[in-house]
């Protein structure tokens, strides 16, 4: 039985388990003294891992251990993950149904599976164990944790997004959040699976790529904007140069022609920082085709419209808000961050010129993730930007699981920028947007 599925122990589970992993330190310390471990990190490969693997299971039978066969297949590779890997976490990240990982202290690890919150029974030793997974974790992409920076954003080596925050600011011992992506990235064929959204959408959204459209993706924490832009982003040209910009670099695009650049945070002198602002003003000077951020959060925000507005057509960027209208004040607000003094009209007009589509995407009740709203920015009209919504999914209650119900909407608006898709040579039915229910959950 998996160890993320097994019951709470009891006592004498408890005292086993304790007795387990006692060994399993023994054996570890045995292996770090018999071998010199400061290069694994560049020797790391199959080969290498099957003669450490012959030489644990020879420590384990020097040992007088009371392990049946399973016990002892299981310690031996847990003792391989703490010496190549991420030790406890190693488990899970084995599991391809979870998509998120939360490590409230040592004692204390949740997953996200399949849309539902969980408690698993894998726990770490201490905080001091806690503490060198982090830092191993953090380590490989540049980044520090500790008391003066005590934050840290990263991301593991297959484009999962960490955070790590620690004591003292962490009071139960340092917290992880671990958001997964996998090497496989959703593709369309998977949304559409998901009835995340309708082959309607699809076909628009395909096309207003095409077409070089600038799209904001906006929707709150996890519901699926970074995995809506990867998708969307392989609608892009093999032609088109492509910079993107990323605090923790988790993009996975199948370009050609792409720059991956990534913030960095101040060193331990508190020098050096290079913000998202800082690269946007320098990817200008790069010839890009293409701009994608993976998020606008502050400042960057004015530089990228003004990108957008300047021949940077189809570039792409997501947001954290509830609804399209709220996308749009979120980013008024991140433009004032930026300490450019812009009368608000200017600041709209600005917002209305340089993006054409707001794709909403929420996380509803029991876990679907849904685009609930492909929104078209038609302009001002005096100070307030107009808006058309073309599809929408609204919700209509939950089932007996308690998961959201509901259903997709063409609102019966055939959007304004259609000549414009035609004259890319993309041509969409008039009956795409014709007003009816499309699909129902």
């Amino acid at each position: 039985m998996s160890k993320l599925n097994t019951p709470l122990p009891d006592a004498a589970s408890q005292d086993k388990e304790a007795e387990f992993e006692k060994l399993k330190q023994n054996i570890h310390s045995k292996l770090v003294d018999k071998l010199d471990l400061s290069h694994v990190g560049d020797l790391e490969g199959d080969v290498l891992r099957r003669e450490i693997r012959l030489v644990v299971e020879h420590l384990c039978d020097t040992e007088n251990t009371f392990l049946n066969r399973n016990e002892r297949d299981r310690l031996i590779d847990e003792v391989l993950d703490e010496t190549f890997g991420l030790g406890p976490l190693e488990m899970l990240l084995k599991e391809p149904k979870i998509s998120e990982i939360m490590i409230n202290g040592p004692k204390n690890v949740f997953v996200e599976n399949g849309g539902q919150l969980e408690k698993t029974s894998v726990t770490f030793r201490d905080d001091k164990h806690l503490m060198q997974i982090i830092d191993r974790i953090v380590s490989k992409v540049g980044r520090r944790v500790d008391e003066i920076c005590p934050m840290v954003d990263a991301r593991l080596q297959d484009g999962s997004r960490v955070n790590a925050i620690i004591p003292p600011l962490a009071l139960d011992g340092p917290s992880v959040t671990i958001r997964r992506f996998g090497s496989n990235p959703l593709k369309l064929e998977d949304l559409l699976n998901y009835k995340s959204m309708t082959p309607e959408m699809v076909m628009l959204l395909e096309g207003a790529m095409k077409a070089r459209l600038n799209i904001i993706i906006s929707g709150g924490t996890g519901s699926g904007k970074t995995t809506l832009l990867n998708t969307l982003s392989s609608f892009i040209s093999n032609d088109d140069r492509i910079v993107t910009i990323e605090d923790a670099a988790e993009l996975q695009l199948q370009q050609n022609h792409i720059v991956r650049l990534e913030t960095r945070p101040p060193n331990i002198e508190g020098k050096g920082k290079i913000s998202a602002t800082d690269l946007v003003r320098n990817c200008l000077r790069m010839r890009p085709d293409r701009i994608i951020i993976g998020e606008c959060r502050g400042p960057e925000t004015l530089d990228m419209l003004q990108a957008m507005n300047t021949g940077h057509d189809g570039s792409l960027t997501t947001c954290h808000a509830n609804t399209p209208r709220d996308a749009i004040a979120r980013l008024e607000t991140m433009i004032m961050m930026s300490g450019f003094e812009m009368p608000m009209r200017a600041m709209r007009t600005q917002i209305a010129s340089a993006v054409d589509l707001i794709v909403q995407v929420n996380r509803l009740s029991g876990g679907p993730r849904k685009v609930t709203a492909v929104t078209e920015i038609l302009g001002m009209e005096q100070d307030t930007i107009v808006m058309q919504d073309i599809f929408t999914y609204e919700q209509e209650g939950v089932d007996e699981n308690g998961r959201a119900v509901g259903h997709f909407m063409s609102t019966g608006i055939r959007p304004s920028f259609i000549p414009r898709l035609e004259s890319h040579g993309v041509r969409l039915p008039a009956s795409a947007f014709r007003e009816r229910v499309m699909l129902r959950d």
